[in-house]
């Protein structure tokens, strides 16, 4: 089946079992492995997609089993309460193992779905090698205080605190603020906001009656029979580790504690965390069910340790792979640093289309890096017409940072690199912080902005979530300044925008200054050392007399409207200025067979060094990004520039630092569409005689000089 640009993996079977006329909805990954992995449904507040931060990484290592539990998801919904008794779901999973041919599996549970893998392990012990609770909630005799004295099926007079934990409550108009309340306490710790919009959005594909069924059956309410857990606990033969946060607010670590009593299980307790580690404590939970699973794996193959000091000094490069402008500085960097320290091994790991610039420079890939799920096809799926929140964006790329992050922590645990170079590689940087115990090496973060800014329309929410993200990063380098070695600024301090972090929080330039070395601008070229562009422009049929206008929109397949646009306002800048010709460069990753061609004009797709078809034009017409309309002012080209829209870097920090050097016309998309408007702004600006402020030229080697102390 097609990849999904923005899952961590792709199922091999999708499929659809009927249990008493229930339709059970269930995804079976690397289906060829012999060691099976299900992770069962939790509450049916939520679907299976509720694991989405551990499929993909335990997809590569097992065959992976999810299913969404009756109630939820592409499953069923049947009436009343004693559809969703821990019976039910318990013969459900025996159901959904008999339908993909699993005799025996790892059950991984969160939540209420602990209760329901006791009762498969306590009656059917052939089917469980083992079973690992997260957060178990549900069945056992331990006290909840603040909500155990809650009527569930009574009318309640106060709906403050617990008390929205009650059916007439959800039904009656309140299920909103009851999916806000229990979510909120849910994920207790700090800057969880995109945790709890996914499981606000999640509930809401159910009913309130639905969930009210689902609670009832567990309840024993409402005709439902409801088994108590803990005899059945007792009875479990197979090895049980039990995970439970110290600042659980749904079910006190008491639960957890109680059940790893009864089934003599180990006891994990994550200090501070609450009661969806899964989602919020990713990488430590995913560490922590291969530790479990790994118990029935086959010995591991034989291993050579070569002593520290007949190593060769190893360097892992990660360059980000949305655009192509890292990885022209990031080759140029890497040359330096090499350089300065003869010997130096450089590794790269890395997706497309950074792989194509490093396949022309000879540099070495790490084979890991085709296991990365790629991150410009999830900004693509994101874009619209000229449209990218790229804050947005970033934030729904959730699922393949941890992913891409637990590629990364293999690599480096086997890799013995002495330097991580990270330029904006943003999973590294952040569950670095999250887990700095996984830190072994020096570790060099890279970046040509610093802090996420609100985009205007996006209102008060869209500033409070910027500021927390910021909030998050500011505390997290207070805390573990030792995670970076260096952090290097791809620029200079007057680059920086003079913009808080969000209110109570430090001017952002401020704060760069105080936690930043500046490398100033890398260009990866020198504009002085240039050749051959008379050649190139004729190879692109512009003949004496003649200028060239080069249309090129980056390394990601967001810029397909704006070359349209150009193309379609080509016959009215003619009529203006005839004796402009026309090159449009697509990019590695929009198919130039899919555009148009008229007269005086070109397309070409992936141009390796774009540099040099920049050295050729006369005047350039270019998205918002740093890299190109940087390479343009260092090489003396007026050039007009069209951010995408909502991406605040391209908005915010790039104009800001585009105004700095007095450089390029700025025009709105809204703008570019009037095709007078834009033939017009194109003119103008061949026409222009530039003066920018000057681009350093030994950016590379400043950026290595710092990095080249970690080795």
């Amino acid at each position: 089946m097609s990849a999904h640009p923005s899952r961590s993996a792709d199922p091999d079977v999708v499929g659809v079992t009927v249990r008493d006329g229930v339709e059970l909805a269930y995804e079976v990954f690397h289906d060829d492995h012999p060691l099976t992995v299900v992770l069962v449904p939790t509450w049916s507040i939520v679907p299976s997609r509720f694991w989405k931060a551990q499929i993909g990484f335990l997809a590569r290592h097992y065959r992976v089993i999810t299913f969404d539990g009756r109630g939820s998801g592409r499953s069923g919904r049947p009436d009343g309460a004693e559809q969703y008794t821990d019976r039910q779901y318990a013969d459900d999973i025996l159901a959904v193992l008999d339908a993909t041919g699993t005799d025996r599996a790892v059950l991984v549970t969160e939540s209420c779905g602990a209760s329901w893998a006791v009762h498969v392990a306590a009656g059917d012990p052939d089917r469980v090698l083992a079973l690992m609770a997260i957060a178990p909630s549900c069945g056992l005799d331990v006290a909840t205080p603040g909500r155990d004295h809650v009527p569930w099926d009574e009318p309640l007079d106060s709906t403050d605190g617990w008390a929205k934990y009650n059916k007439h409550y959800w039904v009656g108009g309140g299920y909103d603020d009851f999916t806000d309340f229990f979510f909120r306490a849910m994920f207790s710790e700090p800057h969880s906001t995109k945790q709890i919009e996914d499981c606000i959005g999640w509930a809401h594909e159910i009913s309130p009656q639905t969930l009210a069924d689902t609670t009832a059956g567990r309840l024993g309410c409402e005709g439902a029979v409801c088994e108590p857990v803990a005899p059945l606990a007792r009875q479990v033969k197979c090895p049980v580790v039990v995970v439970h946060g110290t600042e659980d607010r749904i079910r006190p670590h008491t639960f957890g504690e109680r059940l790893a009593e009864l089934t003599g299980g180990e006891l994990v307790l994550l200090e501070g965390a609450g009661h969806g580690p899964s989602a919020r404590d990713p990488v430590k939970v995913n560490h922590l069910i291969a530790q479990l699973v790994d118990r029935f794996a086959p010995p591991a193959p034989r291993r050579t340790w070569v002593h520290a000091a007949r190593r060769p000094p190893r360097a892992l490069y990660l360059s980000s792979p949305i655009g192509l402008g890292h990885a022209q500085r990031d080759v140029a960097v890497a040359a330096e640093l090499r350089a300065l320290r003869p010997g130096l091994q450089v590794d790269w790991l890395a997706q497309d289309p950074v792989t194509r610039v490093l396949a022309r420079h000879g540099e070495t890939v790490h084979p890991a890096s085709a296991w990365l799920r790629n991150e410009s096809g999830h900004i693509e799926h994101e874009a619209g017409e000229h449209d990218l929140h790229a804050f947005q964006a970033l934030r729904r790329m959730d699922e393949l940072m941890v992913h891409n992050f637990m590629v990364f922590d293999e690599v480096v645990a086997d890799g013995d690199y002495d330097l991580v170079i990270g330029d904006e590689a943003w999973e590294v940087d952040h569950f670095l912080h999250e887990n700095p115990e996984l830190k072994r090496f020096s570790f060099a973060w890279m970046t040509d902005f610093v802090g996420w800014l609100p985009m205007p329309d996006g209102g008060p929410r869209e500033a409070a979530l910027t500021a927390d993200y910021n909030a998050e990063m500011i505390e997290q380098r207070a805390r573990f300044a030792r995670v970076r070695d260096a952090s290097v600024f791809v620029g200079d301090p007057d680059d920086v925008v003079e913009d808080d972090f969000g209110p109570g929080l430090p001017s952002i330039r401020t704060w760069t200054e105080e936690n930043f070395d500046f490398a100033g601008y890398v260009t990866g070229f020198d504009p002085a050392a240039l050749e051959g562009a008379e050649r190139l422009r004729a190879e692109l049929g512009v003949r004496p007399g003649e200028k060239l206008c080069l249309v090129t929109v980056g390394g990601s397949g967001v810029g397909t409207s704006l070359l349209r646009r150009v193309m379609d306002a080509v016959p009215l800048v003619h009529e203006l200025a005839p004796e402009l010709r026309f090159a449009f460069v697509t990019g590695p990753r929009i198919d130039p067979r899919s555009l148009p061609t008229g007269d005086g004009s070109i397309v070409l797709g992936y141009v390796p060094d774009l540099f040099r078809h920049l050295a050729a034009c006369d005047v350039a017409v270019v998205q918002g990004g740093l890299t190109t309309t940087m390479e343009l002012t260092a090489l003396g080209k007026p050039f007009v520039y069209v951010p995408l829209r909502h991406h605040f870097e391209q908005n915010l920090h790039v104009r800001r630092r585009l105004m700095r050097y007095e450089a390029g016309r700025h025009l709105a998309y809204e703008d570019a569409l009037d095709r007078d408007g834009l033939a017009e702004a194109v003119v103008k600006e061949a026409g222009r005689d530039v003066r920018y402020r000057p681009v350093a030229t030994d950016g590379a080697q400043r950026a290595a000089a710092l990095l080249a102390r970690l080795v």
